[in-house]
């Protein structure tokens, strides 16, 4: 894979940063890795100035995702200043990878997280639960809240979708679908099972053709419930959203747009909520949906939280299993373990009360 020494010193990076920093003669002089191999903070001097600028190498496609959130579907809705800016692309002349240039939002993130690179792959085995200033999360729970709002049923969700991903129902049921394909595929070939990895895959097939027999109930709750589509983040950690303080006045961004889709709200705020303290999550629910009635969309009172949250859970395990099952399930017993210790995200008590003001 190639290094980021190796990127500045190829003709397209390069030239990229002369043309967005107006002279040649870039010239590194830290770099700092921020997520794996992927992104780095680095600072350039250019003509006696220094400047600090995001560099982040992502596939071809989901680099489409991030310049047309970027440039095209946030600024659409009035919206430009909810993402970090894209200052310029670089191509790596292979076509396999693309390096966008990012301005530094410096370490304002709403939350630390000391396990980032491995995020994905711990949620539920050794949840990951964070805490924030109120104020900070109150901005950020707000900002999410506005662009589902602005995007609600919007035209633009038909390109969103084309070219990002689609989290509605048939993101569960497919994923379900392709999870006991791979799976049934799996187990015709037993020969090559022990006894213990043959008992996992069909415990694993168990759980799958019961979240097929519930699909049909799953998604009656979120045609009822789940509200208009809407444009998603698609992996809202509060890692992913920056709270920075600008002439006094908080204001919220959010990063990281790889799994940008269409869908229910419920699907970003699962993942949002999950991750801060259960007695915190009920007053930032209120927050968002105080935010989107500002707007104009009201949520049903009787409206059962945790069934919707649970439904997106499932439905990311499924797709987990799925691509597990494709590489032979390299680490099957943790897939296991997740489906046994997924929790409300909501205390009972509160999932299907109206929330009060």
């Amino acid at each position: 894979m190639e290094t980021l020494n190796q990127a500045l010193a190829s003709d397209e990076l390069h030239k990229t940063l002369e043309e967005l920093l107006g002279s040649p003669g870039v010239r590194l002089i830290t770099q700092q890795k921020l997520s794996g191999s992927r992104v780095h903070r680095v600072q350039v001097e250019v003509c006696g100035t220094v400047r600090s600028l995001i560099l982040k190498r992502l596939r071809p496609h989901v680099a489409l995702r991030n310049e047309m959130v970027a440039r095209r579907w946030l600024p659409a809705v009035g919206l430009s200043q909810a993402a970090a800016h894209l200052l310029g692309i670089a191509a790596e002349r292979e076509g396999k990878r693309v390096w966008h240039i990012y301005e530094d939002l410096s370490d304002c993130a709403l939350v630390e997280d000391d396990s980032r690179a491995n995020r994905e792959f711990s949620r539920n085995l050794c949840p990951r639960v964070f805490r924030a200033e109120p104020e900070r999360v109150k901005v950020a729970a707000s900002l999410i809240a506005e662009i589902h709002a602005r995007f609600a049923e919007h035209p633009l969700l038909a390109e969103c979708r084309l070219y990002g991903d689609d989290f509605g129902t048939h993101f569960y049921i497919s994923g379900v679908k392709d999870a006991i394909r791979g799976l049934e595929a799996l187990l015709a070939d037993h020969r090559q099972l022990s006894g213990e990895r043959t008992a996992l895959l069909n415990r694993l097939l168990i759980r799958m053709q019961l979240l097929m027999e519930q699909q049909a109930e799953r998604a009656n709750v979120i045609a009822q419930f789940g509200g208009p589509e809407t444009l998603l983040h698609g992996d809202l950690w509060p890692t992913n959203v920056m709270v920075d303080n600008e002439g006094g006045a908080l204001r919220a961004r959010v990063i990281d747009w790889d799994h940008v889709g269409v869908g229910p709200i419920s699907y970003d705020l699962s993942n949002f909520l999950a991750h801060f303290p259960i007695q915190d999550r009920q007053g930032i629910l209120e927050i968002y949906i105080e935010t989107l009635e500002r707007l104009g969309w009201s949520c049903l009172p009787d409206t059962d939280w945790n069934l919707l949250f649970e439904t997106a859970e499932y439905a990311r395990l499924a797709k987990t299993v799925t691509w597990g099952a494709i590489g032979a399930l390299d680490d099957p017993p943790a897939v296991d373990q997740w489906f046994e210790i997924v929790k409300p995200v909501l205390p009972p008590e509160c999932s299907n009360k109206e929330v009060r003001r």
